[in-house]
């Protein structure tokens, strides 16, 4: 497995909560994506004041390849945090099988919310819950295949 990193779900303050911890860890963004620059995003139950929020952003921490990374959650597509649901850790398999293996294997007994396909930023990708009520993101981008 490549790497395993926390992913943080906010209430539209993303961008405010990511500079914060810029200031506290250093570094600049690897990636930031609002929800208006999303490819379909005009298909997606987005509110027009809403598409300057964060659809992703990634903080590189420390020296061993950890990465920060978070979203704003927007009620307008459903989405509704409460206390315990605001995280999920994020995973980064080696290989697409071994993606399968560990989605497949989390899923056994919990509930699939997004199933692993081929998704708009070339990654194979899938989102659940395991039994345990932990929710984990699987994300295969082919950069980390040996």
């Amino acid at each position: 497995m490549t790497a395993i990193n926390p992913y943080l779900n906010f209430r539209g303050n993303t961008e405010e909560a990511f500079n914060f911890y810029k200031t506290v860890f250093g570094g600049e963004f690897a990636a930031l994506m609002r929800f208006g620059e999303a490819p379909g995003c005009d298909e997606m139950p987005v509110a027009e004041t809403e598409m300057e929020k964060i659809m992703h952003i990634a903080l590189p921490i420390g020296v061993n390849g950890g990465v920060l990374m978070g979203t704003d959650a927007l009620e307008s597509m459903g989405q509704n945090l409460i206390e315990g649901n605001n995280y999920s850790i994020a995973i980064s398999p080696a290989s697409r099988d071994e993606a399968d293996r560990i989605f497949n294997g989390l899923a056994h007994g919990g509930k699939i919310e997004m199933p692993l396909s081929d998704a708009f930023w070339g990654a194979y990708f899938g989102a659940l819950q395991d039994k345990f009520g932990t929710r984990w993101m699987v994300n295969f981008d082919g950069n980390n295949s040996k």
